[in-house]
């Protein structure tokens, strides 16, 4: 059905960094079941051979975590049988990154601004500080509630995918915090996390040769397009100095009832 590299990664070159979040094993010996969770890019290229083959991996939501700019811009296809959520995790952020991905390298003209703007070390720490803002935003706070409630409703049919424009941030905290807590250890949460340098970074070689041709420096852009585990751990530093560890982050951040983390680990893992 899937042509997996990673062992988890689902291979379909108009959605790169598609990825089924199970078969990770939990601390106490149990397993992510697969093929119920996934996360990715933006669906908008989806297409051709492409659409039969994400057709059979079973999905019957997906919830879109990007900007309503960002779903103006590319808005995903319309797919038989999937249900949209929209979800606005930076809704209350004009500065963020991730939500401006566009404006930094679609424009040549800008390439001058965004290499002064990202340049010497500044793109990391503009990322490192988003991650933080996506543990503490009220509106991250709303749309991730959303979210696992949804993914923790036994009567939920079929699969379900998260996603946002690159499948790596406000998509990378989505997966990091559902993998936690369900039990998946701290090490095997960041190997998910870092996968996405292998998944999507060659397929924004075009993004990178463009901005170069422009007179860029392609490398101002590694800190944007790829991820850096300092980036996860600042908002795992967050999540623990705001509320505790992730049943203080669920209950008392995201609002969600104290019974969510237990029905997410009854529906998702193997005992």
């Amino acid at each position: 059905m899937t042509d997996l590299t990673h062992a988890h990664a689902v291979s379909l070159a108009t959605v790169p960094n598609l990825r089924d979040l199970g078969g990770w094993a939990t601390a106490d010996g149990c397993r992510v079941r697969s093929g119920l969770v996934f996360r990715s890019t933006e669906l908008h290229r989806l297409a051709g051979d492409d659409l039969t083959k994400f057709d059979a991996l079973g999905i019957t939501a997906v919830f879109d975590l990007r900007t309503v700019a960002e779903r103006s811009a590319a808005p995903d296809p319309d797919l038989p049988g999937v249900a949209e959520v929209p979800l606005d995790v930076l809704a209350d952020s004009s500065t963020a990154m991730p939500a401006r991905l566009n404006e930094v390298v679609a424009d040549p003209a800008a390439v001058a601004e965004a290499s002064e703007v990202l340049g010497g070390g500044k793109a990391a720490e503009l990322m490192e500080g988003t991650y933080r803002q996506i543990v503490s935003l009220p509106s991250a706070h709303a749309a991730y509630h959303r979210l696992f409630t949804a993914l923790a409703e036994p009567a939920q049919p079929g699969a379900a995918l998260f996603h946002c424009t690159t499948g790596k941030d406000r998509t990378g905290w989505a997966a990091a915090t559902f993998l936690t807590v369900l039990g998946v250890g701290r090490d095997e949460v960041f190997d998910d996390y870092l996968l996405t340098n292998d998944e999507l970074i060659p397929a924004l070689h075009p993004v990178f040769a463009a901005f170069q041709a422009a007179g860029g420096d392609p490398d101002v852009l590694k800190p944007v397009l790829g991820v850096q585990r300092n980036y996860l751990e600042g908002a795992f530093e967050e999540m623990t100095a705001q509320f505790g560890d992730i049943e203080g982050y669920f209950r008392d951040g995201l609002g969600l009832d104290p019974a969510v983390p237990e029905q997410l680990r009854k529906r998702y893992l193997d005992q």
